[in-house]
């Protein structure tokens, strides 16, 4: 049983590793930004952040519309 724990921390201490090996390696290493809103190819498209899209839109909404909800 303890075995069995050990060798599974062991395991995923590796995969963590493997993983941020660019991260750690890679002077000013960072983790990528994946935010939609900082992706080129979806802003040509017209796609942009959900929440961004959200306070967008709340502040276009008249004092009339602000009343009623």
């Amino acid at each position: 049983m303890l075995y069995t724990i050990l060798f599974t921390l062991g395991f995923i201490a590796i995969a963590f590793m493997l993983l941020a090996i660019k991260i750690i390696i890679k002077k000013g290493g960072k983790f990528p930004n994946l935010h939609i809103g900082s992706n080129k190819a979806l802003a040509d498209k017209g796609i942009t952040c959900a929440i961004s899209t959200d306070a967008r839109d709340r502040k276009k909404r008249v004092l009339k519309d602000r009343m009623i909800n």
